[in-house]
């Protein structure tokens, strides 16, 4: 399986600083199991580090000290990614299917991610102790649908994160609705990566006022 894995594309180094080697054992993890255990397809294995792992850990600046929770976490994108990228910042993963939980509770283990914990639950049924920070999400919904799942998660000021698509601006004007609802402020899209990976990512930034 990993013969195929795409090689590490120099701007991971610079993109996970000190954190690299975790970064590698994730991509690694990730390449050994993830088809096997229905996390990815076999053809992500080529753009495994540019299309995916990169793809999330550009958003780690935008990230700041607290508490944030990563709904629909799946494969770990961009929880673990995040979360390996930022040991300054507490991350919760919420996923509702077994099986993810159970490669996730693996992962957080298996890399030594002390900031890490992982909570079975749908968005939407999800009690924790504490309101969060900020709140991210990558392939899970759209934006309209988005909202009412994370925006309460999110303590007053606290802020969504959430990765997007080309459409990214078109999902924020389906979305007045939801956004006058709840409260949301600040609302933009902001572009990542130009000119330093292959494809930019895209991020939905707001917040709760």
């Amino acid at each position: 399986m990993t013969e195929i894995l795409e090689a590490e594309p120099a701007v991971a180094a610079h993109l996970f600083g000190e954190r690299i080697d975790v970064a590698r054992a994730y991509a690694r993890n990730l390449a050994d199991q993830g088809e096997e255990r229905g996390l990815i397809g076999p053809l992500e294995l080529p753009r495994l580090w540019s299309r995916h792992i990169l793809n999330c850990a550009i958003v780690a600046p935008l990230l700041r000290p607290g508490l944030v929770g990563d709904v629909g976490s799946g494969a770990g994108l961009p929880g673990l990614v995040l979360a390996i990228a930022r040991p300054d910042v507490s991350f919760v993963l919420i996923e509702p299917m077994e099986r993810r939980v159970a490669w996730l509770t693996e992962q957080v283990t298996a890399l030594g991610l002390v900031n890490t914990t992982v909570t079975r639950a749908r968005a939407e049924d999800v009690r924790l102790p504490q309101r969060l920070d900020q709140v991210t999400a990558r392939a899970v919904s759209a934006f309209r649908t988005l909202i009412p799942l994370t925006a309460p998660l999110l303590r007053s000021g606290g802020e969504l994160v959430l990765m997007k698509g080309a459409g990214a601006q078109g999902e924020i004007e389906a979305a007045a609705k939801a956004i006058r609802k709840y409260h949301l402020g600040n609302v933009e899209v902001i572009t990542l990566g130009e000119g330093v990976l292959p494809d930019v990512t895209r991020v939905i930034r707001a917040t709760v006022d």
